[in-house]
This record gives structure tokens, sequence and C-alpha cells, in this order.
């Protein structure tokens, strides 16, 4: 098993997403690149993101991307949907570098390549969130959620 973590706006609806993936074995609403250890009062810049453990020899990185591309606004900095500021923008964190390099060529490989902000960044940092978030749509169907309720039950 190998992990990612996709930053994508609210968590709620990319962990929704993602744990629907053909290879995605685990998912963890957390937090990724901040400054600071715990997430009491502010964000320290955090982005909000999904845990990913995956097994590559069912998905790639590369399938990933694709898939995460369905459910962001990748030209969207610090915004997706109704969600404002810099907790919400758009990213792929991994401490794996090869992860990181077929992250990148995949956005490269994009004719809209210079116009995209997804951030793809060794990870610094990870604090996973509150019990109330992990898993929040399913236990909270009517919460807010930017991504169409079509995608996340796509690939169920």
């Amino acid at each position: 098993m190998e992990v990612v973590y996709f930053a994508g706006g609210c968590l709620w609806g990319v962990q929704a997403f993602i744990e629907t993936l053909p290879g995605v074995k685990f998912t963890e609403a957390g937090r990724a690149n901040g400054t600071s250890h715990t997430l009491e009062g502010d964000y320290d810049g955090y982005a909000e993101c999904v845990k990913t453990e995956f097994d590559p020899t069912v998905v790639t990185i590369k399938e990933l991307m694709a898939y995460f591309f369905e459910i962001i606004d990748p030209y969207s900095l610090n915004k997706q949907g109704q969600d404002v500021g810099e907790k919400y923008r758009t990213g792929v964190y991994s401490e794996n570098a090869e992860h990181l390099k077929e992250a990148k060529i995949f956005i490269k490989e994009r004719n809209d390549c210079d116009l995209i902000v997804v951030e793809v960044l060794p990870l610094t940092n990870y604090v996973r969130s509150a019990e109330e978030h992990q898993d929040r749509l399913a236990r909270c169907p009517n919460d807010y959620c930017h991504i169409p309720k079509e995608l996340l039950s796509k690939y169920k």
C-alpha cells in the first residue's frame, strides 16, 4: 500500500468521492502542510485534505489525479465551490518523490497546464481531523458539499 494526500476544498466531499475509487483501501480526513502540530485555534497554513491509502497494482497516481480532477476546479486559487480561503486550496502532497513526479507529469501533459494552480508538494506535516469530520457526508448526507452528488456515487 502507498499513501498520497489530496486537497480539493472542503474535505467532506473529497473523502466521500475518493473512498469510492478503485484501488483505494483507506481514507482519513485531515490537514496537510501547516505549521502547527494541532488544529487548535486557526489552521496555521493547513490545507484540508484526505489521506489516501491505495494499492498501486490497482490504481496509479496518474489515474488518481484524473479522478481528482473530476471533482476540483484546478484553476481556482484558494476556493472550491462556496468555500473560500487558504485552507480550501487544491493540492497533492506526498512523502514519496515518485508520486510528486507523476502528479507533475499529469498536470504538465494537459493542454491547460499553465492555468492550473494545484499545488504538488512534499508532505511536511499532517494532522488528522476531529472525529466529527471523518466520513461526514456518510453520516450527514444533506450537509453542504461543493461536489455534485452524482460524482460522489459515480464509482460505487
